[in-house]
């Protein structure tokens, strides 16, 4: 009988400022069918599906021979603001929450919950899972209308990691999913969102042609796709911004890295990763944005001429 509870786990990400929840590993295939299900019903666009869903895993690695749980964490994360020196001066740009030290949060999170069940021989290990149906279903958080997850005291501004783990499941929670009642009679992000991202007529995002589906991707941004409308480095904050569920984390804004004018030159000329100096390079591996070198230099572009035409 296992001598630790779930509640005193909780307990301890508490203390740190985290969020979690439980359920059972029986909750997998409930998982796996929901994101398929959309897709059979054509709910989701094909392209979307292929580059962003198909590639969870709905099944415990072998190293975890009798899984019995999954445990899904929230950790706040704010917005982090980077400086671009360029020829008219500074440019401020913004990277949402989720994609800064991102590997090291989630291995933080690993480590604690690792010490905190080794004692009573239990294992854990990260599982790529749809975090978000993860999260709402858990009890963790409730969708909002633009189908991010909002966590109470985070609002959006967290990310979300999930871990199998052999530590038993004493109360297993699955929710039918959940808008946050405050979404009823408030379109804030259906409004601000100006890709038409998120509609009247159906809850599910329209995620083809969200900002960030595309502005992750190599490819030309499509021609319907305003260069106005792009406002964050990687990613896109409109909907979120606008969000009254977010009213208290909107300032919640730290200083990343600062890139010299020699810098900014060698990011949009695609210089390789290795051929830039020492410290350049250190400096995109604490943002974790190395992995989208292929499309930092076409969005600094963009951002860098609406500065130049804003300046006159």
């Amino acid at each position: 009988m296992t001598m630790v509870k779930a509640k005193d786990l909780f307990l301890q990400l508490e203390k740190r400022g985290y969020k979690g929840r439980i359920v059972s590993i029986r909750r997998l295939p409930d998982l796996q069918k929901e994101i398929e299900g959309l897709y059979k019903q054509g709910l989701l666009d094909e392209g979307f599906y292929q580059e962003r869903l198909a590639w969870f895993t709905f099944s415990p690695p072998d190293s975890l021979p009798e899984p019995r749980s999954i445990i899904v964490i929230a950790i706040p994360q704010p917005q982090i603001q980077v400086i671009f020196s360029w020829n008219e001066g500074a440019l401020a740009l913004l990277v949402p929450p989720t994609y800064v030290a991102y590997r090291e949060v989630n291995q933080r999170v690993e480590d604690l919950l690792a010490a905190f069940l080794r004692p009573e021989r239990y294992q854990v290990t990260q599982a790529a899972l749809p975090l978000k149906p993860l999260a709402v279903r858990s009890g963790l958080g409730c969708y909002g209308r633009n189908n991010i997850c909002y966590v109470h005291g985070m609002g959006s501004f967290h990310r979300l990691v999930a871990f199998y783990s052999d530590f038993p499941c004493q109360e297993d929670e699955w929710r039918e999913p959940e808008m946050l009642e405050r979404c009823q009679n408030c379109q804030a992000c259906l409004r601000s969102c100006p890709t038409g991202a998120i509609a009247p007529e159906r809850f599910l995002l329209h995620a083809e042609r969200c900002i960030t589906f595309h502005n992750e991707r190599s490819d030309d941004f499509p021609s319907w796709i305003d260069p106005s409308w792009h406002n964050c480095l990687i990613g896109c904050l409109h909907c979120q911004r606008v969000c009254p569920q977010n009213r208290d984390f909107l300032n919640w804004v730290e200083r990343g890295e600062e890139f010299s004018r020699e810098e900014t030159a060698l990011i949009l000329a695609r210089v390789p990763l290795d051929q830039f100096p020492s410290a350049t390079a250190e400096k995109l591996e604490r943002l974790d944005l190395v992995e989208y070198m292929d499309v930092l230099p076409r969005n600094l572009r963009v951002m860098l001429t609406r500065m130049s035409q804003q300046r006159g």
